[in-house]
């Protein structure tokens, strides 16, 4: 029988958690895949989520795999792109890109992209058929947590009052604007928040006697997260440009730490190192988009 693309269901998402850490395990080489990122969630929070279409494949009345597409304003993106290991190399993984490909048209995004492994030929010459053009590689950088010491004055988007948030939003959108035009993560600060994933610390500027936001770092931590148990994992981070830029982002990231044990954060890099693996951002036009460092 054929693959069969369709829209995940929720009764899908037990299986669909399984063969994601199952295919990652396999790919790099864990002594259990069917163990492997077990205290972490890539599926449930997710799937249903009001900026992201899920998808799975069905071979012979068994889902075989998922993919996600994630909408934030302008910019989109896909994954985990997971397919069940003894059903690869089937043409799988071309059916679940070409389901996020449609979103994105439909969507109307002006720039796409996607994380993948820069060692890996398959993986680039699969998304290049797609226009997808390897850009960035990016070093996922982990550091001990320590209390945050930095005095610009901050909060966190849940525990503003509902009649406040969306002037946060605004706000928010209103400097993602300047990195890339209709650049938008307001559904992803509203699901951290109502899913219980994280939180966004706000950063606030206060010169002039005007309260500013100055940037923001959407986070997650624990183990219904994408972070992992005992980590702050942050998703995205923005600091608004201009005079005192480098400042702002490195306050940004010192307060993002002190409710756990560690923190995690993607860093753009356009230079390699020998020996160590590290993802790639590939996109669609080939140009920068939201990506600035």
């Amino acid at each position: 029988m054929s693959t069969v693309v369709r829209p995940l269901t929720e009764s899908d998402l037990p299986e669909a958690r399984r063969i994601v850490g199952a295919a990652f395990g396999t790919f790099l080489g864990a002594p259990d895949p069917e163990t492997f990122w077990a205290d972490r969630d890539y599926v449930f929070g997710r799937f249903g989520a009001e900026h992201v279409a899920s998808y799975g494949a069905e071979l012979d009345g068994e889902l075989v795999g998922s993919n996600f597409a994630t909408k934030w304003g302008s910019v989109g993106f896909f994954g985990p792109l997971t397919i069940r290991p003894d059903r690869q190399a089937r043409g799988i993984g071309k059916s679940l890109v070409a389901a996020v490909s449609d979103r994105f048209d439909a969507w109307g995004t002006r720039h796409a992209g996607l994380f993948t492994f820069a060692h890996s030929a398959l993986h680039l010459a699969l998304y290049q058929k797609f226009g997808f053009h390897a850009r960035f590689l990016t070093a996922i950088m982990t550091a001990p947590a320590r209390p945050g010491t930095d005095d610009m004055p901050s909060s966190r988007y849940s525990g503003l009052p509902q009649s406040e948030r969306p002037a946060v939003e605004s706000a928010c959108r209103e400097l993602t604007e300047e990195l890339y035009g209709g650049l938008d993560l307001s559904g992803e600060i509203r699901t951290v928040a109502a899913r219980g994933l994280g939180d966004t610390l706000l950063l606030w500027d206060g010169a002039g006697g005007a309260s500013r936001l100055a940037g923001f770092a959407i986070c997650h931590w624990g183990p219904a997260s994408e972070a992992g148990e005992g980590c702050c994992f942050v998703k995205f981070g923005a600091a608004r440009t201009g005079p005192g830029g480098e400042d702002r982002f490195a306050s940004r990231g010192s307060q993002c730490t002190g409710r756990t044990s560690r923190a995690t954060a993607g860093l753009g890099c356009t230079s390699s190192t020998t020996g160590v693996r590290r993802p790639t951002r590939a996109a669609l036009p080939n140009e920068p988009g939201d990506t600035r460092t």
